[in-house]
């Protein structure tokens, strides 16, 4: 059912459980294929172990190619508060498919992101200096 279908529906029978069925159908068929920016900020991160590792900060776009490139990872604070931020390459990271609420895996350890070049929320470096992609490609062990 189309949204404009899902309109008439409702505005005919005025039942809107119909409504709840034709939403989660058009949820399910396009879940997490094409998403805003914006609505993956503050997803949770896990390893493949469960471990929590933090949650997503923002997402860096490198705006000649149109790619996401990096997630920036929110790690090691407490609600918030001296967070540790890590520029993490977009393609380490995938959807957790199989969790309730969306999330991310990360396929390392906690030690291994502990020990990854970090920064704080006062002092981003600059993402499209090539040394710095080197490093954090170098640390995830993937090419830039």
């Amino acid at each position: 059912m189309t949204f404009s279908q899902t309109n008439t529906a409702l505005s005919e029978t005025g039942d809107t459980s119909e409504v709840c069925t034709a939403l989660d159908e058009m949820k399910d068929t396009t879940r997490r294929r094409v998403r805003a920016a914006s609505m993956l900020t503050g997803d949770p991160v896990r390893n493949s172990a469960g471990e929590d590792l933090g949650h997503i900060e923002q997402i860096m776009i490198d705006i000649p190619s149109g790619r996401v490139v990096y997630a920036v990872l929110a790690f090691g604070g407490f609600l918030g508060i001296e967070d540790k931020l890590f520029a993490v390459p977009w393609d380490v990271l995938r959807i957790d498919e199989k969790a309730l609420i969306e999330s991310f895996v990360l396929d390392i350890d906690r030690k291994t992101l502990e020990n990854a070049p970090g920064f704080n929320k006062d002092m981003w470096p600059d993402m499209g200096n090539p040394a710095f992609a080197a490093a954090i490609h170098r640390h995830y062990r993937r090419t830039p």
